[in-house]
């Protein structure tokens, strides 16, 4: 079992530094300094996310009978989410620390023990400045309890008007020191004190029409669309329980604390699916929905054996869920969510009916009865798998050369299906006027079926590594063999050069396309 606790910072940042460099992803406005929790999906990002959700729809709608696709307005009518329960209860208890400003959940604070320190306020003589703000400093067990008067000069400083006075010149007002045991109001970084905790709504509001009078919200999840869509769907196709509908799209949630690089956003993308089945049917299609979205992850890359499942337990599940499992991934800065498949039971129509005050029953017309549907909700986050998909192909490798020089290869070993550029295509010498006339023609004959890249700059070993660091799986090259200057029996063929492997095989230009196809879809 992995250990949950285990991360590879070095890894991750070798990882976030070969994103910026190759172009996968940038910080939102970077220009500007850069806007939190918001990124930007560069050249080879932008293919290798639609990869994963052109492949996540195929396997969820395209190959199945039983699911429908859907595309929701982005903006949400108030009431849609007043029924929901999302006005009223999608929001945390915050707090916020009095020493960095920052905002933690007050629900993830641990408890601590130790010496509380507490002091009433600050002064400096010879400005003639004075605070009476009330400020305290958790010392941990075993230290000394005037290591908080460090701390808490850093507080009062910050309120200073003069930034030039150090800190160290502060006489501070102690007030009292106290034991405490498992308390929850001071921040676990730097022991500073935690305001009381207060709801913090996770929703964006806007505001439309002429006037600006009318409110909406940017969705938080791409669910409530289909839930209220779901008659509409219903009735205007041929099809019976069990179905789903499919949705891939944006939703924003007002994330306190946006952190480990794209994993936990501001705006992101989910790839999400409303399972509506007879109550019976429920925990036996939960089963059923996660074998198969493991099968899935298998398919683009993510290996069964660094996935985790855990099976929510009651008191932790929501409380419309009759069963949860996450489906859960070893990436380098620990074991984190990247889907949920849960039960959610007839709850979502439920509330829907109620506050539209419109029928939502479905009618079976063999048993002529009528009862509103339960849900089975696969929930996947497409920027999470993404990120996932770009951990796990991640490697470097170390070569040695026939003469013993040693050399690091870094490649992204991307399955060939979701690889953003699918072939790189080199003309051995660019000033060969015959091997490049050939190579652009190879290149308009897969451009149609596949992503591909034409390179003629510097040596082939270093178009090569290019095309390793982004994750090509196949380079073809053309060479004096393929105009049939060395061996007559090679003329029309080309190298092709494997990424993993780095083998090379020849192969006949008329016989690439099918070949490739094969391989790449």
């Amino acid at each position: 079992m992995a250990n949950k606790d285990f991360t590879d910072p070095a890894r991750m940042e070798k990882i976030v530094s070969l994103c910026k460099r190759r172009g996968f992803i940038f910080q939102a406005g970077e220009l500007y300094g850069g806007l939190n929790g918001c990124w930007d999906y560069g050249p080879l990002g932008a293919e290798l996310k639609r990869n994963l959700k052109d492949y996540w729809w195929r396997k969820t709608v395209q190959e199945r009978d039983d699911v429908l696709g859907m595309d929701g307005a982005i903006l949400t009518m108030e009431q849609v989410l007043v029924s929901s329960g999302h006005v009223g209860g999608f929001s945390d208890p915050m707090c916020d620390c009095l020493l960095s400003k920052a905002r933690l959940r007050a629900d993830q604070i641990p408890a601590q023990d130790g010496t509380a320190v507490y002091f009433s306020g600050a002064k400096h003589e010879a400005s003639g400045w004075s605070s009476d703000k009330a400020f305290a400093v958790l010392v941990a067990p075993g230290k000394d309890p005037i290591e908080s008067h460090k701390t808490a000069r850093k507080f009062y400083a910050d309120h200073m008007p003069d930034k030039k006075i150090s800190p160290k010149e502060l006489e501070l007002t102690e007030e009292r020191r106290e034991e405490v045991t498992a308390s929850t109001s001071f921040n676990p970084e730097n022991g500073g004190l935690l305001t009381e905790p207060r709801q913090f709504n996770l929703m964006l509001q806007t505001n439309f029409g002429a006037t600006g009078d009318q409110i909406a919200y940017l969705r938080p999840e791409t669910a409530q669309s289909i839930f209220v869509q779901y008659k509409n769907v219903l009735d205007s196709n041929r099809i019976k329980l069990p179905f789903g509908i499919a949705q891939c799209g944006k939703s924003f949630r007002n994330e306190i604390n946006p952190r480990n690089y794209t994993f936990r956003s501001r705006e992101f993308e989910q790839m999400e699916i409303e399972y509506f089945c007879r109550p019976e049917d429920g925990m036996r299609l939960t089963d059923e929905w996660l074998e198969e979205r493991l099968k899935f992850y298998g398919e683009i890359g993510i290996p069964r054996e660094k996935l985790h499942i855990l099976d929510v337990p009651d008191g932790e599940r929501a409380f419309y869920s009759k069963k949860t499992y996450d489906i859960e991934y070893e990436f380098p800065f620990g074991i984190q969510e990247l889907e949920g498949v849960a039960y959610r039971t007839d709850y979502d129509l439920g509330v829907h009916q109620k506050g539209a005050g419109k029928p939502l029953e479905y009618f079976d017309e063999e048993s002529k009865e009528r009862f509103l549907p339960h849900v089975v909700e696969p929930s996947a986050g497409c920027d999470r798998t993404v990120l996932a998909l770009i951990c796990e192909a991640f490697d470097e490798e170390e070569l040695t050369d026939e003469k013993g020089n040693k050399d690091v290869r870094t490649v992204l070993r991307f399955v060939p299906r979701m690889a953003p550029v699918k072939v790189g295509i080199f003309p051995l010498l660019k000033k060969n006027e015959e091997q490049v006339r050939i190579a652009r023609e190879i290149q308009k004959k897969l451009q149609p079926w596949m992503t591909v890249f034409y390179d003629d700059g510097g040596a082939v070993g270093r178009r090569y590594r290019r095309q390793d660091e982004i994750g090509t799986p196949f380079c073809i090259t053309i060479d004096f063999d393929t105009l049939g200057e060395n061996d007559p029996a090679n003329t029309g063929t080309v190298t092709v050069r494997h990424r993993d492997s780095m083998e090379q095989e020849r192969m006949s230009i008329d016989a690439l396309l099918p070949w490739l196809l094969e391989r790449v879809r």
